[in-house]
């Protein structure tokens, strides 16, 4: 049985405060807790519907419906270091203040089905760790490489390294009539801009190549969503990976 102490700690990883003092986070339903095991990352607690009763599971889970099991895990100790080291040639996503949970984790399972060598983002993107962020990756959070850094200095460092610094623009280079690099030989990242205000002016600055995805003569829409944006993107750079080309030096 859980106490009204255990209920009330669980209860509180929904919060970030509580997760940064424990070191932990809560993950919830079969396949998420699967995914969790079978991760290097260490569990700390887990618990069942069989075995604590559906009312003890309402009142520590996080979602609205609870699953029949949930886990505490530990956070790892490099989600909460600031990475500050040029990557090594690959295909990198930087995440420039994405603030929605939903995008953050949509954009991390995009990144664990293309094969993003990893992923970067700014202080003020939402945290990882965030529960609507967990629940959205669908398991990627335990497969994809992530790390808080300067946005703005990595640029800077990936392009004074050799390294090109892709953006994303609405009046930025159609995507699909450039020849992208693709990492094979070189760091490559994709600048992707905060929902409501793109990339920031500082970052936009240490980008290298603009880019844009064209909308179609009739759209009216004023811009994707990020998470949209960040999956079509990548998708174009992987589909040039996967073909011929005379230049990816450029």
């Amino acid at each position: 049985m859980l106490s009204a102490k255990d209920i009330k700690r669980i209860k509180s990883l929904g919060q970030k405060k509580f997760r940064d003092l424990e070191g932990a986070f809560v993950v919830e339903g079969e396949k998420l807790v699967r995914e969790a095991e079978q991760s290097g990352f260490r569990i700390l607690e887990r618990y069942s519907v069989a075995d604590i009763g559906e009312a003890a599971m309402e009142r520590i889970s996080q979602l609205s419906s609870p699953s029949p099991v949930l886990a505490v895990v530990e956070k790892p100790t490099a989600w909460d270091k600031v990475c500050a080291d040029v990557p090594a040639p690959g295909l990198y996503l930087a995440l420039d203040g994405i603030r929605d949970p939903g995008n953050l984790g949509t954009i991390l399972r995009t990144a664990d089905w293309f094969g993003i060598s990893g992923v970067f983002a700014s202080a003020d993107t939402v945290e990882i760790s965030n529960p609507k962020v967990v629940q959205a990756t669908m398991g990627a959070i335990f497969r994809v490489k992530f790390a808080l850094t300067d946005i703005p200095a990595l640029c800077r460092a990936t392009a004074a390294s050799g390294g090109v610094v892709y953006g994303t623009f609405m009046d930025g280079a159609n995507i699909y009539k450039e020849e992208l690099c693709t990492g094979a030989d070189r760091p490559v990242l994709i600048v992707i801009g905060n929902e409501a205000n793109g990339i920031s002016a500082e970052t936009a600055a240490a980008v290298t190549r603009g880019i844009s995805i064209p909308a179609a003569p009739t759209s009216a829409m004023e811009s994707l969503n990020a998470a949209i944006a960040a999956a079509i993107t990548i998708a174009e750079f992987r589909r040039q990976c996967a073909q011929p080309s005379t230049k990816q030096h450029g």
